[in-house]
């Protein structure tokens, strides 16, 4: 048995569990026929995640993160899930790598987002919603640029996600700031805790605004029925997406073996011709 762990939890929807699950199956056996020792399942709670007593340490010794054990074992922190020296597959989100992650992870690559509106290759943007009005959505631009209607936006209520999420709060932040305008252009701030809370929010009038991740916003429209509510006014400027990630010990071997492995699938994105809109860490 394994002593690594995996999760895929970014897009892990309750209605698309069986998918995730099986593409973690995909990419378990691709690992395994390359001599990797990959966990048979994915992780989906604290109590999945091995017991680290003393806390967890950076390379310096530093305590960064507490015992798992420690934490509500019903609940599910991926910063624990991120900062796990037994990690050997996850996946995170480029605004913790900015603010600290990328000095504990290495990045095993990138996935495509091209089956998604919004999305092209390694990138992704984020739809901004609201409630809707009988109008039509605005569609992705073909260009990857932002398309933010100040008009519909300014003085709204503005929910988003987290706020260490490239997607929900700080890719729009960059956006604004990059046409003399920042988040005081809303009337209030609010944390929803998540991207499907974010839209269920706007639906029931709590919030005018959020900006949700292409694949996220492609959920919705399938399993949230909150999304009928709303509809799509904007779009941030495309960005790299949400990369797969192992621990800053796995071996270079097998993080060249999971790249490999991930690329004969087909799960990596690549991007022809399309620059990278900003840093992204």
């Amino acid at each position: 048995m394994s002593k690594l762990v995996a999760a895929l939890p970014m897009y892990d929807w309750p209605e698309v569990r069986g998918d995730v699950d099986a593409q973690w199956v995909r990419l378990r056996d691709a690992f395994r026929q390359r001599g990797i020792d990959a966990p048979e399942a994915v992780v989906r709670s604290n109590r999945d995640l091995p017991p680290v007593p003393g806390g967890i340490r950076d390379g310096a010794g530093k305590l960064i993160a507490p015992d798992p054990a420690t934490l509500p074992p019903d609940e599910f922190d991926f910063h624990q899930l991120w900062l796990s020296p037994t990690l050997l597959f996850g996946q995170t989100c480029w605004g913790p790598m900015e603010l600290g992650l990328a000095r504990h992870v290495q990045v095993i690559a990138q996935p495509s987002y091209d089956e998604f509106e919004g999305g092209q290759g390694e990138l992704y943007s984020s739809a901004l919603v609201t409630l809707a009005d009988g109008g039509p959505s605005v569609l992705s631009p073909d260009d990857g640029k932002a398309v933010i209607p100040l008009d519909l936006i300014r003085g709204k209520r503005f929910t988003f996600n987290n706020p260490d999420s490239m997607s929900g709060l700080l890719g729009l932040t960059r956006d604004l700031e990059a046409i003399g305008e920042g988040l005081e252009i809303f009337a209030s701030r609010s944390e929803s805790g998540g991207h499907r809370s974010s839209i269920v929010a706007i639906a029931e009038g709590r919030a005018d605004i959020a900006t949700i991740d292409c694949q996220s916003w492609a959920l919705a429209q399938r399993f949230e029925p909150a999304a009928r509510q709303v509809k799509v006014v904007g779009w941030t400027a495309r960005r790299k997406g949400l990369p797969f990630i192992t621990a800053r010990t796995t071996s270079p071997d097998v993080v060249a073996s999971m790249r490999e492995a991930i690329a004969e699938l087909g799960l990596e994105g690549s991007v022809a011709k399309q620059p990278v809109v900003e840093r992204v860490g």
